[in-house]
């Protein structure tokens, strides 16, 4: 039986969340309003991304503790959602017109505006504030990553997990930001195929998930 690296995977899904069409270019945009205010700024929009999601991965992990006595309930379940999230993302199904963040106005989609960003707590709340604002957009893998930590079932785990996860979606925020030549042109050229790639793989870990239970159960 394969075990797979799931932090590996985790930091993967992290990048392919940030490279999907409707958040690749926002990038640029918070990374330079960020940047404007403090140097240390996108450093802490990326924690402040770590707290929101590893705080979403708590309660995750929390919900999947409650039913480890389910465990093999939960794989398959888990599986088959995972398989789903998969086939949304590559045939865009309940596919919706998401605009996080308004580039025009420098606003997220909250109201919290971009502008008002200063220091430290500015940057603390634009990260975690962008953690929620962008759940939509990223739902499918979000939803993967939250999936895999609640049939673990482990609260620490999840949330390690989770921050793995947002380094992946921070690392090229704090990229742009502080690398002056960095053209993300020819990832906006390929975002729609970057996306169906994402969602095969999503099916393939959604058929893992499942393939483990019948290995471990013998279901």
């Amino acid at each position: 039986m394969v075990t797979l690296p799931f932090p590996l995977i985790a930091f993967g899904f992290g990048i392919l969340s940030v490279l999907s069409p409707c958040i690749l270019p926002l990038v640029p945009l918070i990374a330079a309003y960020s940047t404007r205010t403090s140097k240390i700024t996108p450093l802490t929009v990326a924690i402040g991304l770590s707290i929101s999601f590893a705080l979403m991965g708590v309660l995750a992990s929390i919900f999947g503790s409650i039913f480890q006595r389910y465990k093999l309930v939960l794989q398959i379940i888990g599986g088959l959602l995972i398989i789903f999230l998969g086939l949304c993302m590559i045939f865009e199904l309940l596919e919706q017109k998401i605009h996080t963040i308004i580039p025009r106005k420098g606003t997220t989609s909250t109201g919290f505006s971009i502008n008002r960003v200063h220091g430290t707590a500015g940057g603390l709340l634009l990260g975690f504030s962008l953690g929620i604002v962008w759940t939509p957009c990223i739902g499918p893998i979000l939803g993967t990553i939250l999936t895999m930590v609640a049939v673990e079932g482990d609260i620490l785990y999840g949330a390690f997990l989770l921050v793995i996860y947002s380094l992946g979606l921070g690392l090229p925020l704090l990229v742009i930001a502080y690398t002056t030549h960095f053209s993300l042109k020819p990832f906006l050229k390929y975002s729609i195929a970057i996306k169906r790639l994402s969602g095969v793989i999503l099916v393939l870990v959604g058929i893992y998930f499942i393939y483990n239970s019948i290995t471990i159960y013998g279901f």
